[in-house]
């Protein structure tokens, strides 16, 4: 048991192993002040994440490319500063940088967190548009919008940038060549960027979840499950066997390191590839 303030915390051990509180799913970090700006943060991982920080007291900024998600979050989150943007394009990056600066003031954290499952495939069956398009929204993507906000960082003087890759970026992945090129090279960027920027106080780094309980890991497990010719719940199932808790990761387990790696609890740590995975040791 733990006491914060005053209050009691308890740590269940239980599947997601979340910090709960009487009203939190998440870590009970002060951001107040802060503001960060979130890719792919209208649904998903990432409108947990957006969530998360808006519960510590940042301001938020998301962007998305699917309009329905934008305008529900738009409805639901009228305090958040949103944009329909599609991040693979430079273009649009610019013009959602401009929008999230002029309602926010300066970006202090950004958060990359779109990206694409890409095709499920042998190599001699991925198109090369599938390739390009994976590569252009998983990683790419990633340049686009540090270019844009590192100024903004170093113009105040610090600054946070958190790269969601994926256990696919350090392990292999067979059947998911471009997906898992896509996330080799997100930690790559990562402490490549870590190392170019630590002298201007803003540290990079990589969060790398495992399967998430989510609905693109179910789809992912679908898709392979066909090319093996097994069931979607036998797919899931061999998918976990190899990991050390037996268990998905959820989304608020995801959130709670970049919060972390966001906070004052995290400035030493830059240039990482951090693992949420509950331990997967190999990919099938």
């Amino acid at each position: 048991m733990v006491v914060l303030d005053g209050e009691k915390l308890t740590l269940p051990i239980e599947r997601n192993l979340m910090i709960q509180t009487k009203s939190a799913r998440f870590l009970p970090v002060d951001l107040t002040g802060q503001t960060v700006l979130i890719t792919a943060g209208a649904a998903g991982i990432g409108r947990v994440i957006a969530e998360g920080f808006a519960m510590a007291g940042a301001k938020v900024h998301v962007c998305d490319v699917n309009p329905t998600v934008v305008e529900t979050i738009r409805r639901e989150r009228p305090d958040f500063s949103v944009t329909q943007t599609d991040v693979a394009d430079p273009e649009q990056v610019d013009d959602m940088f401009k929008t999230a600066v002029a309602n926010l003031g300066e970006i202090d954290i950004l958060v990359n967190n779109a990206g694409i499952a890409g095709p499920t495939a042998g190599i001699e069956d991925v198109e090369p548009d599938a390739l390009r398009q994976t590569l252009s929204v998983d990683l790419e993507s990633m340049f686009h919008c540090a270019r844009r906000a590192v100024p903004h960082m170093k113009r105040t003087g610090a600054g946070v940038i958190i790269n969601l890759g994926s256990i696919a970026g350090r392990l292999s992945f067979a059947m998911r060549s471009p997906y898992s090129t896509a996330k080799w090279g997100v930690v790559g960027f990562t402490k490549s960027l870590a190392l170019e920027l630590g002298v201007d106080n803003i540290r990079v780094n990589a969060v790398l979840p495992g399967h998430v309980n989510t609905t693109r890991f179910r789809s992912v497990a679908a898709d392979r499950a066909k090319t093996l010719g097994v069931t979607p719940k036998e797919m899931e199932a061999r998918f976990l066997e190899p990991v050390a808790m037996g268990t998905t990761v959820e989304p608020e387990d995801i959130a709670n390191m970049a919060l972390f790696l966001s906070s004052p609890f995290g400035a030493r740590i830059t240039g990482q590839a951090l693992s949420v995975c509950a331990g997967v040791e190999m990919m099938r």
